[in-house]
């Protein structure tokens, strides 16, 4: 099978030809028909989560058709991969329905190999089945944008004006999902971005614009899907009392210090990590009922290093998504 493949941080993935792999007992093979690219993709290529199997195929939101293997999904069933690949079922977390915090967790395309590929395994029970209204390219993106964003959402509680601070791939999914229910959105850009501003507002945004600067009210929450920690004190600061600020990335940098009155008034800042099966369910039943739109733009398998570049630059509109 033709793969993209990481052999050590801050390298460009080079092309190469592997044999099948072959399914272990619980596992599925699957012929991949689209993976998503993510930052967190992005994070491992450029050397920011510092410990991943290497060499290593990644990509974490595949969407592919089931070849052989296991016994919940029959040949030709069309299944989705997401970043949780494998969690212990017997640890504190696991047994009290956290396993997105499983200390023995393996993650798709960090720890074993991933969706960058024609090919990929699998375990069965970390699958979920795709809904069918979407086709392969646009389903994608739901299996780690939107899983993360849904789980951000809940996160912030009942918030009726929510700020969504990156708006990238996660936050145009999770807009849709926050408009349908609701509440108020207020998209965060970098200042001057007027492209993603305007994208932002056709998705049903009641304003748009620099996320520094924020909004011209007071938000209930604020979800910060980018990975610049300079926008978590911005955002406490656009909060008011008694608000979240909830960083949705698995990887942020540094948060400058800031002054206890941003925080006082019982403010909240947390963390989202990972997901759990039941993020999935909930969230892969909810989108057709919005129903969701994806905006992709599709690489050649090949173009794995420029799709990871636009992204890198900010230079996508909405997801990224390989096609073997």
């Amino acid at each position: 099978m033709r793969a993209m493949v990481l052999d050590r941080a801050r390298t460009p993935l080079r092309p190469a030809e592997f044999p099948d792999p072959e399914p272990a007992k619980g596992e599925i093979l699957l012929r991949v028909r689209a993976c998503g690219v993510c930052r967190t993709d992005l994070h491992i290529v450029d050397g920011d989560l510092t410990e991943p199997k290497l060499p290593l195929v990644p990509g974490h939101q595949i969407v592919g058709e089931v070849l052989r293997g296991g016994s919940r999904f029959e040949p030709g069933a069309r299944v989705g991969v997401p970043w949780l690949g494998w969690t212990c079922g017997v640890c504190r977390y696991c047994l009290a329905s956290r396993e997105n915090l499983c200390d023995q967790a393996r993650f798709t395309g960090y720890d074993v190999d991933g969706g960058y590929a024609e090919l990929a395994v699998a375990d069965e029970r970390f699958c979920f089945p795709v809904p069918g209204s979407y086709p392969d390219e646009q389903a994608a993106p739901l299996l780690c944008a939107g899983l993360i964003g849904y789980r951000s959402l809940r996160l912030a509680g009942g918030a009726e004006s929510v700020g969504l601070y990156g708006f990238g791939a996660s936050a145009h999914i999770i807009c849709q999902v926050a408009v349908a229910q609701g509440r108020r959105v207020f998209a965060g850009t970098r200042a001057g971005d007027e492209e993603t501003q305007t994208f932002a507002r056709s998705l049903g945004a009641a304003w748009a614009g620099d996320a520094l600067a924020g909004p011209p009210e007071e938000l209930d929450a604020v979800i910060v899907f980018a990975p610049a920690g300079d926008l978590v004190p911005a955002a406490l600061r656009h909060v008011r009392k008694g608000g979240a600020v909830v960083c949705a990335g698995i990887h942020m940098s540094d948060i400058p210090s800031f002054p206890y009155e941003l925080l006082w008034g019982e403010r909240t800042i947390r963390s989202v990590a990972n997901l759990t099966r039941a993020d999935g369910d909930e969230f892969l039943a909810l989108a057709p009922t919005v129903p969701v739109r994806t905006e992709v733009e599709m690489f050649p398998l090949g173009e794995a290093n420029e799709a990871l570049d636009r992204l890198r630059r900010g230079a996508l509109r909405g997801a990224a998504v390989l096609v073997p």
